[in-house]
């Protein structure tokens, strides 16, 4: 990528085709997300597209979107070179956008993590590696030593395998804790069910398990059927509450940021335990059916939370739609699903696609309505037009 404004990539698209170079991968989300599922298998089509129940709540997280409207503002002295740097939980980035973790990478590309984790770190982008990764994490950090990276935790029902992740994450560079708390248990997937396919009892996602020294120990070497129902019975936590919260904070000086909360009164507990920041999200879609919209609970969260920083996932496809979720008051927005669609299409180079394409579009949205960088995004950039 140039040193140049994130808008810039636009111009180098259009310069390429005046020397009679055509662009490979699509543009805009829909036709990357059509083009990947041509490619991409049944069950891994299912396992990614798919959400809990009759998929209200994705359906949801998309139409809040179009509930908010930016209003563009005029004669305002916009630079041309916008910066979007920020800073959060001691990361710079060079914008206030990061990728979402994502699990079991290799159904889609035979790259998986890496490719993911050399694209982000291409750009300066933070990734957020999943527990449920198909590389150990320390192979993930590895394929891009100079990446920025935060450690999704699934918690498991193993306190000392609990143990075991996160101290691999920091001795592995990771420089901040995830805490997943919405995934105790796999919500309803009519879709996963229509083809009884979970990846992870084909040994695909489950690489730190059977990586894992505490993990291994007692298992029969090279059974795999073993390690596999080993998963499956300490995979979920449903025990967990937030008086654990003091145990994990003993076993890391890492930043803590919690995952899945769409409740203010589970934001203040989120304080009472002293974390450093949370994440409104709903998974996506892919755990309670007809939950609440995550655009819909930001700004309940973000009134409540002071000086806590809120995070944003669940939805974002768009600039215009990280803009709305930054100007209603997220400290930052997490890419999910269209970053697969792009390792799904080209590996690398379609992550690193995808991630430009959103870079360069939350550039120019910011810009064209009146803002010199994301930082001075508020409320008042924006109208709400109903329900």
């Amino acid at each position: 990528m140039s040193n140049g404004p994130f808008a810039d990539f636009q111009n180098e698209v259009y310069l390429k085709g005046l020397l009679g170079e055509q662009p490979t991968l699509p543009f805009g989300w829909r036709e990357v997300e059509a083009a990947a599922y041509e490619v991409m298998t049944p069950g891994a089509i299912g396992y990614v597209a798919g959400g809990a129940g009759g998929e209200d709540t994705m359906a949801a997280n998309r139409a809040a979107f179009d509930r908010w409207r930016l209003v563009p503002r005029m004669l305002r002295g916009i630079p041309s070179h916008r910066s979007h740097e920020t800073t959060l939980l001691g990361t710079t980035m060079p914008a206030p956008v990061l990728l979402a973790p994502v699990g079991v990478l290799s159904i889609v590309h035979p790259d998986a993590e890496g490719a993911v984790a050399r694209a982000a770190a291409a750009l300066g982008l933070t990734m957020v590696a999943s527990t449920a990764s198909s590389t150990p994490m320390e192979e993930v950090a590895a394929s891009a030593p100079g990446g920025s990276r935060w450690y999704q935790l699934y918690w498991p029902s193993d306190l000392e395998l609990a143990a075991s992740f996160v101290h691999r994450a920091e001795a592995a560079g990771y420089e901040a804790l995830v805490v997943t708390l919405d995934t105790w248990q796999l919500g309803w997937r009519p879709r996963d069910l229509s083809r009884a396919y979970l990846p992870f009892l084909q040994a695909e996602g489950v690489a730190n398990y059977f990586s894992d020294p505490v993990f291994q120990r007692g298992l029969p070497e090279g059974d795999q059927l073993a390690a596999v129902q080993k998963f499956v019975g300490l995979f979920n936590n449903p025990t967990l509450t937030w008086a654990d919260l003091a145990w994990l904070r003993e076993q890391t000086s890492l930043p803590i940021v919690l995952k899945g909360l769409q409740h203010p009164d589970d934001v203040r507990r989120a304080q009472d335990a002293g974390v450093e920041a949370v994440i409104c999200s709903n998974h996506g879609g892919r755990q309670v059916d007809g939950a609440v919209a995550s655009l819909d609970a930001l700004p309940g969260l973000v009134e409540v939370a002071g000086d806590l920083p809120v995070l944003f996932d669940s939805g974002i496809r768009t600039g215009a739609d990280a803009c709305k979720a930054l100007a209603l008051g997220a400290a930052a927005v997490l890419l999910g699903r269209p970053y697969v669609h792009g390792l799904a299409l080209a590996g690398e180079a379609g992550v690193h696609h995808v991630l430009r394409c959103l870079l360069a579009d939350l550039d120019l949205q910011t810009g064209l309505s009146g803002h010199a960088s994301v930082s001075e995004l508020s409320r008042e950039s924006l109208v709400h037009v109903g329900r």
